[in-house]
């Protein structure tokens, strides 16, 4: 993972973009809503991140982005579906990278990383998945359903074994395999209104 602070020097630019950006909903897996963007901006630093795909991803042909969108959660916590009360991975493949760009402070919360107790994976890879899904389903079995609410922390089923804190224009690039979770500290402050929600930017590179 990368983390890069200071990433675009136009944070307060790209805030005001997504409050006035129209939003729908994100789809299953994401607890909130989303608007769909070009992230032309990130061409301010492409030499960097040319380096970084080569040197910490090994990428040597190049990423094209497969998604970019401001998100913004807002999903309450007792409307959560199982799913999305656990770390989740994004995909499986290698290939995939994921982009978190924060726009607001650490009050509106970072990104967790975790390990599963269980397998003690922390990446999910096409060879695991099988395996990692049948011992969530015994995770099930043993401890219940997952607590109604944003998952955070250490617990029978996961360890946290990282976290990064927001802070307006930090960026950070990991692989989409990894299991985590957004860290939502105040989940009874999270709006769908634009002007006050818990705005970022989060995008999808597959690489070449």
């Amino acid at each position: 993972m990368v983390q890069i602070d200071d990433y675009s020097g136009m944070a307060d630019e790209l805030l005001a973009r997504g409050r006035s950006a129209t939003y729908q909903p994100g789809g299953a897996m994401y607890p909130g809503l989303r608007s769909l963007w070009q992230p032309d901006y990130l061409d301010r630093k492409g030499a960097l991140m040319v380096q970084i795909m080569q040197q910490v991803f090994g990428v040597q042909e190049g990423v094209k982005v497969e998604s970019c969108a401001f998100s913004m959660v807002c999903t309450p916590a007792g409307e959560l579906t199982p799913p999305q009360r656990i770390p989740h991975y994004d995909d499986t493949g290698g290939e995939v990278l994921a982009i978190m760009h924060y726009l607001l402070g650490p009050e509106t919360g970072g990104t967790a990383f975790y390990r599963h107790r269980r397998t003690g994976f922390e990446t999910i890879t096409p060879q695991r998945e099988a395996t990692f899904s049948a011992a969530v389903a015994e995770d099930e079995r043993e401890y219940g359903p997952p607590a109604a609410g944003y998952y955070y922390g250490d617990t029978d089923r996961y360890e946290k074994i990282g976290e990064i804190e927001a802070r307006p224009d930090r960026l950070i690039v990991y692989r989409g395999r990894l299991l985590h979770s957004g860290v939502i500290p105040l989940p009874g402050a999270l709006t769908a209104d634009p002007a006050e929600g818990r705005l970022t930017i989060n995008m999808f590179l597959i690489a070449r």
